[in-house]
């Protein structure tokens, strides 16, 4: 499959990730992308707690932000799409809640984060996301049924998780923010594991 940009779609949701975000947050389960303590600001080290600083940024967080946000919000996307669908296996569809509940939070923070630094919270245009489905791909998830909209779910989403760990595994490296190198690292961890597990369910169905 090749990955390929869809912006439209991406921007759109965006939109429905914020509307999301706040309930997602409440769900159920836990993917590991979230950031242990992150309700707790008076227990932040001084670097994290000053991250939202101007000075205490670079462009390789800018970038990794306005990327990963509408990178996020395709997840949330097509997670909706699993969920409204019908005959979804129960292991399919508790990823999907649990992917929206970890992106939705996740797009609201690096929205803050690009605020607070003045810059745009969208992306310029020129710049291309690893892991992205075009549109064909998304026609084609939103028309499958039952198992074999199962199956594609996860194949997309492998493809996807794996290019949000390439851009944070460049944000580990080069940016500057404590909290979007912690972010960064986090989405490693968690979605590696979940890229695993979807790898196991893809043998099972």
């Amino acid at each position: 499959m090749n990955s390929k940009k869809f912006l439209p779609v991406a921007a759109a949701a965006v939109a429905a990730a914020f509307a999301l975000a706040g309930c997602a947050s409440g769900g159920s389960g836990s993917s590991g992308t979230s950031m242990p303590g992150m309700d707790h600001g008076s227990s932040a080290s001084p670097a994290a707690a000053s991250d939202n600083n101007a000075s205490d940024h670079n462009a390789a967080d800018v970038m990794f932000a306005q990327m990963m946000i509408p990178h996020h919000a395709q997840a949330v996307e097509m997670s909706d799409m699993i969920l409204k669908k019908q005959d979804i296996p129960v292991e399919v569809t508790s990823l999907a809640t649990r992917i929206k509940a970890a992106q939705g939070p996740e797009i609201e923070k690096m929205t803050g984060w690009l605020t607070a630094w003045g810059e745009a919270a969208h992306m310029p245009s020129g710049h291309s996301m690893d892991g992205m489905m075009g549109t064909d791909d998304m026609s084609k998830l939103e028309a499958a049924k039952g198992l074999e909209a199962a199956k594609l779910f996860l194949t997309q989403m492998i493809t996807h998780h794996e290019g949000a760990v390439t851009m944070a595994k460049t944000e580990s490296k080069d940016g500057k923010s404590a909290q979007a190198i912690q972010l960064s690292k986090d989405i490693v961890s968690s979605q590696e594991a979940e890229i695993q597990e979807m790898k196991k369910l893809l043998t099972t169905l």
